[in-house]
């Protein structure tokens, strides 16, 4: 699904993404778009609210528990997504992004298939997400990767949670 021969898919240590080239603004593109989806457009990283804020300026805080996966073009973060650590049999991924000069050219499903197998070799039965409604696009894409409609978790209106079960890995012997 990766047309981009130079792209690969990481997972750095939580202690380093700070020094990941290009992955906080990532992070503020995302939440700036995001706000401005919902209508409320702010000018930049100072103005988001502040849990959003802190995922740029402090990533290793903000995502210590987490599996962040990055894709790398060239060295730079192109596109990045958040894998949870398994509660309750299941991951959870958010924060899935890519830089729109980079859409189309396979970054998401190279991100999405990465989570995947991180769910896998976490254990998780499960992995569920929440998307924006308005975000067809992306809706589209969960869809292709086996996601489903589910019963709501979150009480924003306008999100749409989805679920898949997790292939179980199969360990490799030598």
């Amino acid at each position: 699904m990766n047309d981009r021969p130079g792209l690969v898919v990481v997972a750095p240590d939580v202690r380093t993404l700070s020094t990941v080239d290009g992955l906080s603004a990532l992070l503020i593109d995302y939440h700036l778009r995001t706000e401005t989806e919902k209508g409320r457009p702010v000018a930049g990283a100072a103005e988001l609210p502040e849990r959003y804020r802190a995922e740029a300026e402090d990533p290793e805080g903000a995502f210590a528990e987490a599996v962040v996966l990055v894709a790398l073009d060239g060295g730079t973060a192109v596109g990045c997504l958040v894998v949870t650590a398994p509660a309750d049999g299941r991951t959870e991924i958010k924060r899935l992004w890519t830089d729109p000069g980079h859409r189309g050219r396979g970054v998401a499903s190279a991100l999405l298939d990465a989570a995947l197998a991180q769910a896998a070799r976490s254990g998780a039965r499960a992995v569920r997400l929440s998307v924006w409604r308005w975000r067809t696009g992306a809706v589209s894409l969960y869809e292709r990767f086996g996601f489903a409609v589910t019963e709501s978790w979150d009480e924003r209106a306008e999100l749409i949670c989805m679920e898949r079960a997790v292939e179980p890995q199969t360990p490799v012997h030598g």
